[in-house]
């Protein structure tokens, strides 16, 4: 019993050290094969007294039934394993990790101020909450007049935004354009400077290829004692020119807006002969000076504000603005 006993432990060690198929049909061939171990025993079996016999025979059956049952488990963990190298080619280039991407308006803003900061402009931003204040009253637009109609607004008017205008004695809403930065920062700050806005702003109005009701604006303001609309096109016509390139032709047109006086629109001309418009602009008008206490018999300063959008739509070809907003990354991986 000690013989078969030690047999065993034995066998079994050898069978878990095999290291693969060939190894272990050698240790089957030890202990099971025609002249192995196991084997040689079973065989002695008829040479010993009969009660010998009936006690050692099937304490060997029972041990040639543990190292078989442990010779099929190993010989299935090698086989596996085997199956699994075999599947693995070494010679087969890697799977290349998928990085994330910027999304195209990101990276559009990154550059516009990076522009404007290499033309000295400091970048600031404002609330996306505003008061009717900053957004209509100081920019030269009063309740009632006819100018608000331009812009479709979202009002906010639950109770909590109820409690918190009436705090401050002015309606909320959001922002319809990132114009009221320029009032904020005139009243917190002396001329002469030069600033950009980039922000979200939101407009009530219909979905389509080119109009959304949340998109990006970038405002600027220069202000100072001799800051003319030549400065003004010296500007933004360089601009143009380091976001896509020289040669660019550029349209001046005169237009309206409350808070400008001269107004402007500046177009660029399209591969194809086509001018597409890109900005409003214009002179700071007189009332948006006195509204932040600035004497415009001293100073004087230009304003311009563009869709982020149409730039990043211009720039890199996006035929449809709700491509911007889809969430979808086969759109953003192509950035």
């Amino acid at each position: 019993m000690a013989e078969l006993s030690g047999l065993k432990k034995k066998a079994l060690t050898d069978i878990a050290a095999a290291a693969d198929l060939e190894a272990l049909e050698g240790v089957r061939v030890g202990y099971l094969g025609r002249k192995g171990e196991v084997t040689e025993i079973l065989r002695s079996l008829k040479d010993v007294p009969l009660e010998e016999r009936r006690r050692k025979g099937p304490e060997a059956n029972a041990l040639r039934k543990d190292i078989t049952a442990a010779l099929e488990a190993r010989m299935n963990e090698l086989k596996k394993g085997a199956s699994a190298v075999a599947r693995f080619d070494v010679t087969k280039p890697g799977h290349r990790p998928l990085r994330g991407h910027l999304h195209p308006l990101t990276k559009l803003e990154d550059e516009v101020r990076r522009i404007f900061a290499s033309m000295n402009f400091s970048v600031v931003e404002g609330p996306e909450v505003e008061s009717a204040r900053y957004n209509f009253d100081a920019l030269n637009i009063p309740a009632n007049h006819p100018a608000r109609d331009m812009w479709d607004t979202f009002w906010l008017t639950n109770d909590k935004t109820r409690r918190e205008s009436s705090a401050i004695g002015h309606d909320l809403l959001l922002r319809t354009h990132t114009s009221p930065m320029q009032v904020r920062y005139m009243e917190t700050h002396e001329p002469p400077f030069q600033i950009i806005v980039p922000g979200r702003v939101f407009r009530y109005e219909a979905t389509d290829a080119s109009h959304q009701f949340n998109f990006y604006q970038v405002e600027g303001l220069m202000v100072g004692p001799d800051v003319t609309l030549a400065n003004f096109k010296f500007v933004i016509e360089k601009f143009y020119e380091k976001l896509f390139g020289s040669g660019i032709e550029f349209r001046f047109r005169p237009s309206f807006f409350p808070f400008t006086e001269p107004s402007v629109e500046v177009d660029i001309k399209l591969k194809g002969g086509k001018w597409l418009e890109m900005m409003g602009a214009g002179m700071v008008n007189r009332n948006v000076f006195d509204a932040v206490r600035y004497n415009p018999d001293k100073v004087q300063g230009f304003a311009f504000g563009m869709g982020l959008d149409r730039l990043a739509m211009v720039k890199y070809g996006i035929p449809d603005i709700r491509l911007l907003y889809s969430g979808d990354v086969r759109f953003t991986r192509q950035f």
